[in-house]
C-alpha cells in the first residue's frame, strides 16, 4: 500500500506471478504497517509544520526576510508526502475493513466495476503526490543552484508549477493508460505493456538520486567561492557556514536514499522473478526472501519519508504548537510598525534591529554591492540554504551584512551605533 508501481498493476485481474506473489503475502499485516507508519508520518508531518511558540530571541523572534520560492518548495513537497501519506492510509483501511472488496478485484469480467475504480483511483493518487515530491525535491536542488548563481527569483517558483506538476500528471496518466491497456478487466500480459508504467513510476525517483547530489555539490562549491569573493578571505565563521549547507544538503539526500532506494531493489528482485518459468522453485528462495523483505522495508520507510523530509528541511521543531492566530497578527503587525511606533514606548532591542535592517538596505542601495543578477541581495542568496536553522540564517545576514554596514560613511555608522546603545 506504497508508492509502488505494484499496486497499479494489481488491480489486473491477471496480473503477473511476482505481483501476485508480494501482494498476497501477509496482505492484512502489511497493511497494518502501512497504516500505522503512514499514520505517524502525518501525524508528525502536520505537527513539524504548524506554527511553534518560541522563546524570546533578539533575532529570532523578528527573523529577516528569507527567499520566498525555496521557502514554498519544502513546504509543497511536505504537503505532496502528506497527500501521498493520506492515500496510503484511505487504501489500506479499505483493505483491512472491507476484504470483499478487494477480492472482487481477483474477478476477471466482473460486472462490478467498483473494486476496480476503486483500486486504480487510489493508486494513482498515491503514485501522483509522491512522484510529485521527487519532481519538487529535483525543482528545489535546481533552484538553490540557480539563486547562488544569481539566475533565480521569485517568479520561477511558476515555472516549477508547471513543470512538476504537467510532468507528474502527464507520466501518471500515460503510463496507467498503458498499463490497462485495452481496459481494466482485460489487461495484456507480458512484461512489455507495463514497462512504459514502471518507467514513468521511477524516472522521477532517479532522477533525484543521480542528479540533485551534483547539483548540490555544485551550489556547496558555488557558496564557498561567493563567501570567499566578499572580502577575499575564507574565515573560520565562513567555513562553519560552508559546513552546515554541506550537512543540510547531505540530510536530504540520505532520507531520500533510505525511504526509496529499497524501492528499486524490490523492483529489480521481482523482475528478475517475473522472467523466471517458476517463482516457486527451491533456487529462488533466497531472491523471494529478499524481495518480501524489502517490499515490507518499503511499506515502512515510504509513508515515513514526509516526515523524515521535514527533519532534514526544518529539524524538529518541537511540541509547542501556537494555536493563537490573534497573537501571529500581533507580531507581524509589532514587526511592521515598531520603528514607526517608538514614541509610545522604545524598546531597544527590537527597535535597534528593525533600524540596522534599514540602515543596511540604505547602504546598499546607495552602493549597489552585494546584489544577485535579478536584484536579490547576496546574503538572501545564502540564506535559501540554511532556512531549516534559524542561527545560522541569522549568521549569515549578521556576516554578511555588517561588511555593507562598515562600509556606511561615518554620519550612518554613528546613527546605527546609538540605536543599538
Amino acid at each position: 500500500m506504497m508508492a509502488s508501481p505494484r499496486l497499479e498493476t494489481f488491480c489486473c485481474p491477471n496480473r503477473d506471478a511476482s505481483t501476485e506473489f508480494v501482494i498476497t503475502f501477509q496482505p492484512l499485516f502489511f497493511s497494518a504497517i502501512c497504516i500505522g507508519s503512514a499514520g505517524l508520518s502525518l501525524v508528525f508531518s502536520i505537527l513539524q509544520l504548524l506554527p511553534k511558540r518560541r522563546g524570546y530571541r533578539r533575532l529570532g523572534q523578528y527573523p529577516l526576510p528569507k527567499p520566498a520560492s525555496s521557502s514554498r518548495i519544502l513546504f509543497i513537497i511536505s504537503i505532496c508526502d502528506i497527500l501521498g501519506c493520506t492515500g496510503i492510509i484511505v487504501r489500506s483501511s479499505i483493505w483491512l475493513g472491507l476484504p470483499n472488496l478487494v477480492r472482487g478485484i481477483n474477478v476477471a469480467n466482473n460486472s462490478d466495476v467498483w473494486p476496480e475504480v476503486f483500486c486504480v483511483g487510489s493508486a494513482m493518487w498515491i503514485q501522483l503526490f509522491f512522484s510529485a515530491s521527487f519532481w519538487w525535491t529535483f525543482c528545489y536542488a535546481v533552484d538553490v543552484f540557480l539563486v547562488v548563481k544569481r539566475s533565480a527569483g521569485i517568479s520561477t517558483i511558476i515555472l516549477y508549477h508547471m513543470i512538476t506538476w504537467g510532468l507528474a500528471v502527464l507520466l501518471c496518466v500515460e503510463g496507467v493508460a498503458m498499463l490497462y491497456y485495452p481496459s481494466i478487466s482485460s489487461c495484456e500480459n507480458g512484461l512489455q505493456h507495463a514497462i512504459p508504467h514502471y518507467i514513468t513510476t521511477y524516472a522521477p525517483l532517479l532522477l533525484v538520486l543521480i542528479v540533485n547530489p551534483t547539483l548540490f555539490a555544485r551550489t556547496v562549491s558555488a557558496v564557498t567561492s561567493l563567501l570567499k569573493g566578499r572580502q577575499g578571505i575564507y574565515t573560520e565563521n565562513e567555513r562553519r557556514l560552508g559546513t552546515e549547507i554541506k550537512i543540510r544538503f547531505f540530510k536530504i539526500m540520505l532520507v531520500f536514499f533510505i525511504c526509496w532506494l529499497p524501492n528499486i531493489i524490490n523492483e529489480s528482485l521481482l523482475f528478475y522473478l517475473e522472467m523466471q518459468t517458476d517463482i516457486k522453485a527451491g533456487d529462488l528462495k533466497n531472491i523471494r526472501n529478499a524481495a518480501l523483505i524489502t517490499w515490507f522495508i518499503m511499506g515502512i520507510l515510504n509513508p515515513m519519508s514526509g516526515f523524515l523530509n521535514t527533519l532534514a528541511f526544518h529539524g524538529w521543531t518541537g511540541f509547542k504548537v501556537d494555536c493563537s492566530l490573534q497573537r501571529r497578527r500581533e507580531l507581524a503587525w509589532d514587526s511592521a510598525s515598531t520603528s514607526a511606533a517608538n514614541v509610545g514606548g522604545y524598546n531597544p532591542i527590537v527597535g535597534s534591529t528593525l533600524l540596522y535592517q534599514s540602515h543596511v538596505q540604505e547602504a546598499k542601495n546607495m552602493t549597489g554591492k552585494n546584489m544577485t543578477g535579478n536584484g536579490q541581495p547576496a546574503s538572501d542568496a545564502i540564506s535559501v540554504l540554511s532556512e531549516g536553522s534559524e542561527s545560522s540564517t541569522i549568521e549569515i545576514h549578521i556576516s554578511t551584512e555588517h561588511r555593507d554596514y562598515e562600509e556606511i560613511d561615518a554620519d550612518g555608522e554613528s546613527l546605527g551605533s546609538s540605536a543599538r546603545h
